[in-house]
């Protein structure tokens, strides 16, 4: 099965016309023809059986068969990590993660953070290409960057977590979560949060936690947490 996304295509359609690009991609690249079987999804659970009726290289049109929403997680993780000094370790924690499971994702600026900036436009491109290939129909969310005040100053519903290398009293992330329940956790740059940022997550409820014995790079303490989170709710 290959799954097509579109953002446009909706449960009250009974037809659909793709744009010049996704049809020159059908016709041109995977070479479908009329009466080829499409799987299409919005990224809003939905997942569309569709039979090409035209197949043209400007202007590809499908006729919808069946409709069905996918069931959604009882609940929502949130990982709000800090970018990598390298994109290509950023971008693939959003490839992993999203292929893993995950409903949030938000770049957070750190005090010790080498990257200021990040790509949104590509790190969505990325994010959507793994939602296809692991064949989900939720299209994770994926934020503008925040500085780490404006993030957890802010309100969240569920267990709250930081990770951080600090030594001091923290839990495993496994033994502190809880089935089916949101969860927002927190990963630092490079260089870890520092001192100051730890008292401040503290101050807003957010629980320290490890994520194992040795120490991790940010893009391996990112999955390991999504994938802990998946386990658990399995």
């Amino acid at each position: 099965m290959q799954l097509f996304y579109n953002p446009n295509i909706s449960n009250s359609d009974t037809t659909f016309s793709f744009n010049k690009d996704e049809s020159r991609h059908i016709v041109k690249v995977l070479r479908k023809k009329v009466g080829d079987t499409l799987f299409i999804t919005n990224g809003n659970g939905w997942l569309f059986e569709a039979v090409l009726i035209s197949a043209e290289h400007k202007n590809c049109i499908v006729n919808i068969k069946t409709q069905q929403l996918q069931k959604k997680r009882d609940f929502n993780l949130h990982l709000a990590v800090a970018p990598t000094k390298m994109n290509d370790r950023y971008e693939w924690f959003l490839e992993k993660a999203t292929e893993i499971g995950i409903e949030e994702i938000t770049p957070i600026i750190c005090d010790n953070s080498e990257r200021k900036t990040v790509k949104l436009e590509r790190f969505e491109r990325i994010i959507q290409s793994a939602m296809k290939q692991s064949l989900q129909c939720y299209l994770p969310k994926l934020n503008a960057p925040l500085t780490f005040h404006e993030f957890v100053n802010m309100q969240r519903s569920g267990q709250k977590f930081i990770a951080h290398c600090e030594d001091s009293n923290k839990k495993s992330l496994k033994s502190e979560l809880n089935v089916n329940q949101d969860c927002t956790l927190l990963i630092g740059p490079e260089g870890d949060f520092n001192v100051k940022e730890i008292e401040i997550a503290l101050q807003q409820n957010y629980i320290p936690v490890t994520l194992g014995e040795t120490r991790l790079r940010t893009e391996t303490a990112a999955i390991a947490a999504c994938h802990s989170v998946a386990i658990l709710n399995e």
